[in-house]
């Protein structure tokens, strides 16, 4: 598809960065924020010759045209975007919204809870349920106070706000496990818990729910490749079956999911990803090596061909 400038993509509209490593892309694509749903992903590409990986949309607005990623630079892929993607630069390919949609509308009162990156893709179920009625308990975890990004959107659509630090810089100390178990204490009457975040914070949610026999859901992120269901890459265990988080997800019973399973196979292409981490570093300092030999436009090697000539063996992002 072509923008509507002429250039092939889609652009990026607006660009925040939250931190060293994460930062959220606004892009310009009116036909998916109509079609986006809260809990559906995209597959990006940030350019022809580089790989594709999972994003969950953080949100969309559908006025606007626009959906909104959230990335933490923890890989190849990442940082290179992290590096590239500027407001007014296109992204090569953006496919979806893929997934199916979180079930929404069908609880009184229900918890959300985000860990670190998982805030982002919380956020447009947080304010799904909402809309559809709902009495919505927003847990929002961070490592320290720095770190946090969007709690005035949560503040919007929540009717509580519980904020979790695990140095207690900011709301209470400890991890958002025991913002449920404090949830749980003032509100013995609610429906569902929805957790977004690390596998082993979702994990950990679903241990403290399971006694008290309350619905969780969890929202996975297995290594991903084409995201229709083909590669298998994205299985996952649930109870006795084995699905894939592409197309009978993203979102699972969190009291079924295997998780231990899936913490292994995410670690799968560790080595690969090391591989590949170190050969584009390598290159970024070659570039800069160029750069401040020879100063000026001409001597700066084209970064979609000099710079990224690198293979791309499924160096899949773990969720980003």
């Amino acid at each position: 598809m072509s923008a509507s400038n002429g250039r092939s993509g889609f652009e990026i509209v607006a660009r925040e960065d939250f931190s060293d490593i994460t930062y959220s892309l606004e892009i310009l694509h009116p036909l998916m924020a109509r079609a986006a749903r809260p809990g559906q992903f995209v597959i990006v590409m940030s350019r022809p010759e580089g790989e594709r990986i999972p994003l969950t949309i953080a949100d969309f607005d559908r006025a606007k045209g626009t959906v909104t990623l959230v990335i933490q630079a923890v890989g190849k892929t990442t940082k290179e975007m992290q590096q590239t993607c500027r407001v007014g630069a296109h992204l090569f390919g953006l496919v979806g919204p893929m997934g199916l949609p979180s079930v929404l509308g069908h609880v009184k009162k229900v918890v959300c809870v985000g860990g670190g990156l998982g805030v982002a893709p919380i956020f447009p179920q947080a304010r799904g349920f909402k809309d559809h009625g709902a009495y919505v308990i927003g847990i929002l975890g961070f490592r320290t106070k720095k770190l946090i990004f969007w709690e005035e959107k949560f503040r919007n659509c929540c009717d509580e706000l519980i904020m979790c630090t695990d140095d207690g810089s900011a709301g209470m100390k400890g991890f958002v496990s025991d913002g449920i178990k404090r949830a749980i204490a003032a509100h013995p009457d609610i429906d569902e818990v929805v957790a977004i975040g690390p596998p082993v914070m979702m994990k950990s949610c679903a241990e403290v729910t399971r006694p008290h026999g309350i619905k969780t859901t969890v929202s996975l992120n297995p290594i991903m490749v084409d995201g229709t269901g083909m590669c298998g890459g994205c299985r996952v265990k649930v109870g006795d079956q084995v699905k894939f988080a592409c197309v009978d997800g993203p979102d699972f019973d969190g009291h079924k999911v295997d998780f231990n399973d899936l913490m292994l196979r995410l670690r799968r292409y560790a080595e690969e990803e090391k591989a590949a981490m170190a050969r584009w570093s390598e290159q970024c300092r070659m570039r800069e090596s160029v750069s401040a030999a020879a100063p000026g436009p001409a001597a700066i090697p084209d970064p979609s061909t000099a710079l990224f000539e690198l293979p791309d063996p499924f160096e899949e992002v773990q969720g980003g």
